[in-house]
């Protein structure tokens, strides 16, 4: 380990430029493309809702087996810059040039339906591979700056509170900011204008990250355990796979909570809220303005209860619930319990009343958007329970394993839920009022039904945590550790 020791405690700028960097700028790329690109490639691009669960199945696959990889780079490779730290330089950069071209509509891909699907499944497997290329480093830097659990809890905590301010805000005015930077249709690029500032943002705080971060707690690597086969140390130990399993769940709670909303609003609770008698006495010009700010007015106003119930969740009751129940798991049991009983109560009785929707809504949000956020606790769990089993300090490796079993849940919940809607009879096509009932019902099991079924599961895997047992030993060999690095 280096010279350095961690009573030198975290600066601020490295504290918050480290909330900033994936849940700041790249969050917002994040949540605008997991709540809102789905419709975006269908209705301005023109891919179907089955072509587009096939490319997303494929990228998020291809996603999920990369991380490993990248784990492994950052573990065995020693670049000038740091073993982690170089990473914060040049992804975010390839981020802002694939954002221009994701959301681009070149005229080469138009009249062909194939070369359409080639195009979008080029930019978005390559939005995945950048997104892990700095999202394992950024996850196991922490770990080696610090060995004390309150500052990781802090740091973490402060991320999930930027992490939904951004959620909120690309989530909730996503329509007025693409309207703000251009707008839609042909001959406007609003998307692409808002995105590549959003890409801008994330490089500013990518740089301030690797400014201000140090690898204080990196312990020198061994020749013989380089490449894939550090992945023996993880896999090998029967307690890491449940832990595995909670980290994919938590993704497809999350993803389908957002993903999901955006449909429930347009296509189930916009059409309850037209006064449709009304809409019979009026002009053609009339009545479609009058539904279309009904439909915009709806979206917004629920994914505004949404991201709001996210931002709540992760800036104020996340770091309650650790306070309170000091470690991650009996946290996310908490959660999860909430998380089911709103879940299964909305999907009854959610379609009855839409401002009732919306406040019930907001809990569930508010009590079950935090897992997202717990699950990194894990992370740092894991990392000590391989310290402590293995000798051997994987912070790279079991941030890539966590990547990978992220990026399954995000394949389960991008091309899972296309191909839910899709089976059902979903044709995005046929507009808002257009859908057949099995593509309603179908819409209504995605937005509450799964995830409550998720959580369940979840909630299983941490009454028994496998562990909650090593925790004392764990102590006690950071304990040490802090005593040997000072004494050097």
């Amino acid at each position: 380990m280096s010279e350095n020791t961690n009573k030198k405690g975290l600066s601020k700028l490295f504290v918050w430029s480290h909330a900033t960097s994936v849940n700041g700028g790249a969050m917002a790329i994040a949540a605008t493309i997991a709540s809102y690109f789905s419709l975006y490639a269908q209705e301005q691009i023109g891919i179907t809702a089955a072509q587009l669960s096939v490319i997303l199945f494929i990228c998020t696959l291809w996603d999920a087996i990369n991380d490993p990889m990248m784990g492994v780079i950052c573990d065995t490779c020693n670049p000038r810059w740091g073993r982690y730290r170089t990473w914060f330089l040049f992804p975010p950069v390839l981020l802002l040039i694939d954002m221009f071209l994701m959301f681009s509509n070149p005229a080469f891909i138009q009249g062909n339906q194939m070369a359409k699907c080639i195009y979008v499944c080029i930019v978005y497997m390559c939005y995945g591979m950048i997104v892990t290329a700095y999202t394992m480093p950024q996850m196991a830097i922490l770990p080696a700056m610090t060995l004390d659990d309150g500052e990781r809890n802090s740091v973490i905590s402060i991320g999930a509170g930027c992490c939904a301010l951004m959620f909120t805000i690309a989530s909730t005015f996503n329509s007025q900011l693409v309207e703000l930077f251009g707008g839609t249709g042909e001959g406007q690029h609003g998307y692409r204008n808002l995105m590549c500032t959003y890409a801008v943002l994330a490089i500013v705080s990518f740089w301030l990250l690797y400014k201000s971060s140090e690898e204080r707690y990196v312990a020198p690597k061994s020749a013989e355990d380089g490449g894939l086969k550090q992945l023996k140390y993880v896999f090998r130990h029967k307690e890491i796979w449940p832990v595995m399993v909670a980290w994919c769940l938590a993704a497809v709670s999350y993803g389908f909570m957002f993903t999901s909303s955006v449909y429930y609003a347009q296509y189930i609770l916009a059409n309850g809220r037209i006064d449709w008698a009304s809409v019979a006495t009026m002009t053609e010009e009339a009545s479609g303005a009058y539904i279309g700010g009904m439909i915009g007015g709806t979206i917004s106003t629920y994914m505004g209860f949404i991201s709001i119930g996210a931002l709540i969740s992760m800036m104020v009751l996340m770091p309650i619930f650790l306070k309170v129940f000091k470690t991650g798991y009996k946290a996310l049991i908490v959660s999860q319990i909430l998380t089911i009983i709103c879940y299964v109560i909305l999907f009854f009785t959610g379609r009855l009343n839409f401002m009732y929707c919306c406040i019930l809504s907001f809990v569930a949000t508010a009590v079950g958007s935090m897992v997202n956020a717990l699950v990194n606790v894990l992370v740092n769990d894991t990392i000590d329970f391989i310290m402590l089993k293995e000798g051997k300090q994987l912070n790279g490796i079991i941030s890539s394993v966590k990547g990978f079993a992220q990026k399954c849940g995000n394949t389960i919940t991008n091309s899972g839920m296309l191909a839910v809607l899709a089976v059902a009879g979903f044709d995005a096509q046929a507009g808002p009022f257009g859908q057949v009932p099995s593509a309603i019902t179908a819409t209504n099991i995605c937005r509450f039904l799964i995830p409550a079924i998720v959580s369940g599961i979840i909630l299983l895997i941490m009454i028994f945590y496998p562990l909650k047992k090593y925790f004392p030993e764990i102590a006690e060999m950071k304990a040490k550790m802090a005593a040997a690095n000072k004494a050097e």
